[in-house]
């Protein structure tokens, strides 16, 4: 029973999920300028249905790319069968139904976008995700769950387009971890994924400098927002603990000669910690949200 649950999960990756939601009811606390939980509640719903049918799409098509990278993952997709592609097709179909509820059209047309990317990401003849464009189109699967909160509260303003472009940078840069991850089956399948292109040492430094230019941008969002001190708090935590993590492994990655099995581990570990980060910061958003209006 419990193997099943985790393989489901993993399927419509859960945590993931969880933190577009938390994105969503972040967002619609600060569009929608006090504590709207009926609206943060169902926007956070439909972000979470759009990603959940995004990586079952995924899922179903990496399957034998995932043997390598993921035995676990890969064999429980097996296991589902068709049921895996009614799983998809479901969270497609209620994402688009709930966005219909809305009766706003350009909540339905975001959300239709989101499905599109996730078809292009994934599905053959496009499947993006094994070219150099896949973190573009993680960008804008990542993006679309704020554009739908700022439609359904009609706001546009240089507020909203920098938590895009935050949002949309962290899951840009949580695939390329992803590909540092899955470098082993991405390189053996003739995949051409930015690792694969610079070499695994280029790719995880490009990969780590990537990451340490979301952190202008966080402190950007807060001041837009004018978020309390909570946020930053965690802000300097988690750049603090990253930090002192690459320092801790200079050594390997200043060395002039590969040594490959020492920097795959370092990758898997930096890739674990992405992971934790990018949660504990889309927690730290919505909580902040909440504070600023709780005790407004």
């Amino acid at each position: 029973m419990f193997q099943d649950l985790k393989g489901f999960a993993q399927f419509i990756s859960v945590e993931r999920g969880l933190m577009v939601l938390m994105i969503s009811v972040g967002a619609s606390f600060l569009m929608g300028g006090s504590l709207v939980w009926f609206e943060a509640a169902f926007l956070g719903v439909i972000a979470f249905c759009i990603w959940s049918a995004a990586d079952a799409m995924n899922n179903i098509f990496d399957v034998d790319l995932d043997l390598l990278s993921d035995p676990f993952r890969a064999e429980f997709t097996k296991k589902l069968g068709k049921l895996g592609l009614f799983i998809a097709m479901f969270f497609t179909a209620l994402s688009l139904a709930l966005g219909a509820f809305t009766m706003t059209p350009y909540v339905v047309l975001f959300i239709a976008l989101g499905i599109m990317f996730g078809v292009l990401y994934s599905v053959p003849p496009f499947r993006l995700r094994k070219t150099a464009y896949k973190p573009v189109v993680n960008f804008t699967v990542g993006a679309v769950p704020v554009l739908i909160v700022a439609a359904f509260f009609n706001v546009y303003t240089i507020n909203i387009i920098a938590l895009v472009l935050l949002i949309g940078i962290t899951t840009a840069v949580n695939s390329l971890w992803e590909d540092l991850s899955d470098y082993a089956s991405d390189f053996s399948s003739g995949s051409r994924t930015i690792p694969v292109i610079l070499g695994y040492k280029r790719g995880l430094i490009f990969t780590i400098i990537m990451g340490y230019t979301l952190i202008p941008l966080m402190a950007l969002v807060g001041v837009l927002f004018q978020l309390g001190w909570i946020y930053y708090l965690t802000l300097a935590a988690l750049s603090t603990f990253v930090t002192l993590r690459v320092i801790q492994k200079r050594k390997t990655l200043l060395k002039n000669s590969e040594n490959t099995k020492q920097l795959f581990k370092i990758g898997e570990v930096l890739s674990k910690d992405f992971v934790i980060i990018a949660i504990v910061f889309t927690l730290s958003l919505m909580l902040s949200s909440l504070l600023k209006f709780t005790f407004a």
